[in-house]
């Protein structure tokens, strides 16, 4: 077929080296894999796509246990969409909370390295009230 890669072109594509796409594969979270007359793994656009999903999926703090049940599921075919979208949703929450955390972390340290700016072009330390956020107030390093 026009479109089939071997692991040295797909790795190109994604950015994945070879050993983590194998590490994928054995982990069963790279479904649909062939093998040429030569044993070679035959990989297409889909395996690509599936990839980026398993990158994003992993980066954003599902675990492999998570991501090798949704890859099961995907595997099932169409009579698991809802468990999917069930598994995936509640992926999405867990994220969005962590980027909450995270905002209010940013905000924290955004306030911290104002504090150091003022003290710094000053050359006296600030009032603990110029702190940006009411949970760096009461921080005093």
């Amino acid at each position: 077929m026009r479109d089939d890669l071997l692991i040295g072109s797909l790795s190109a594509r994604t950015g994945r080296s070879v050993h983590a796409i194998r590490w994928y594969e054995a982990q069963g979270l790279v479904p649909g894999v062939k093998r040429d007359a030569g044993g070679r793994r035959i990989y297409s656009e889909l395996h690509v796509g599936w990839l980026q999903l398993m990158d994003r999926l992993r980066r954003t703090g599902m675990s492999i246990a998570e991501m090798r049940e949704y890859t099961a599921l995907v595997q099932q075919g169409k009579a698991t969409l809802k468990q999917r979208q069930d598994l995936l949703r509640a992926h999405r929450e867990r994220v969005q909370r962590t980027i909450e955390e995270w905002t209010q972390a940013l905000s924290l340290l955004d306030g911290k390295i104002d504090f150091y700016g003022q003290w710094l072009s000053t050359g006296k330390r600030p009032p603990l009230d110029t702190l940006s956020t009411p949970a760096a107030k009461g921080t005093q390093r």
